[in-house]
């Protein structure tokens, strides 16, 4: 059985990502796991209860309630958690390679303790580091949990097609119909062309695995904001990216398109990191 891990600090935002967690868990047939991770030099807590005195006991009895609550909608599927000691971002990667998890759902601006995770430039670590793909869901963002359509933005980058696979996976679960965006932000045409070509080749391999989809060419200035724009016009639930990681020392840092994309989309994202497609899908 696959794996979702749910990163979670109480905060509204964290039990947003979780619902949609528990919906992609219940269409992909994956089990849950929720996950909490106490730092005891940053954790500051929004837990409000008379139930116990000491945080580790209150956090298992919240965690009870929530695997009450949604253990129901997940009849074929395993719903857990646990709890772990360190650095927020560390212990949620940490945590996924050893549940060989094959997606990390989080919110992006909770408080408490992740505030330390998700503010500022920490918060592309996790979408850098993960080892496998990962949605992100701003706080604040109330949209509808179930898949019905994804924006999938191609550009000239050979990278670009290696979100394909997974992506169409997602669509699977769902039925969801994938909107392939060629998007140009040049006037020359054999990048024009390069960009058309990739998106044709993304729209045979889904339809070859009988997913819906729409190829949309887009002219663009910024490639983020155009992508936000058209996925916010089509009410798309989720747009896919690559991490597009700059080829640095440590290699902690997001593209500024990617990063632009995790910290500023009001529709959740999903990146994917090119070497995970490669070994995961054979792509």
């Amino acid at each position: 059985m696959k794996t979702i891990i749910s990163a979670i600090d109480f905060s509204d935002c964290s039990i947003n990502a979780l619902e949609h967690a528990v919906s992609i868990a219940r269409n992909s047939k994956s089990d849950l796991l929720m996950l909490w991770v106490n730092n005891p030099y940053t954790t500051k807590t929004i837990l409000s209860s008379d139930m116990s005195d000491d945080l580790v006991d209150e956090v298992e009895h919240q965690f009870t309630k929530l695997i009450n609550k949604y253990g129901p909608e997940l009849p074929e599927s395993k719903i857990d958690y646990i709890i772990r000691e360190g650095k927020v971002y560390k212990e949620v990667v940490n945590q996924a390679r050893e549940s060989d998890a094959w997606l990390i759902v989080a919110g992006t601006h909770g408080s408490s303790g992740f505030e330390e995770l998700w503010m500022g430039s920490n918060a592309n670590r996790i979408v850098t580091s993960a080892p496998c793909p990962i949605i992100t869901i701003r706080s604040g963002i109330e949209i509808s949990r179930n898949l019905e359509r994804i924006v999938m933005p191609m550009d000239s980058t050979m990278e670009t097609r290696q979100k394909v696979p997974f992506t169409c996976e997602l669509a699977k679960a769902f039925n969801a119909e994938v909107h392939v965006v060629a998007v140009y932000t040049t006037t020359v045409e054999d990048v024009r062309s390069r960009v058309m070509s990739y998106a044709k080749q993304a729209v045979k391999y889904l339809k070859e695995n009988g997913v819906k989809n729409i190829v949309v060419e887009l002219e663009a200035e910024n490639l983020s904001t155009s992508t936000i724009e058209y996925a916010q016009k089509v009410d798309a639930n989720l747009i896919s990216i690559m991490t597009e990681q700059e080829k640095t020392a440590i290699n902690l840092w997001l593209g500024p398109y990617a990063q632009q994309m995790v910290h500023h989309s009001p529709i959740p994202v999903l990146s994917i990191h090119p070497k995970e497609i490669l070994i995961s899908m054979g792509y």
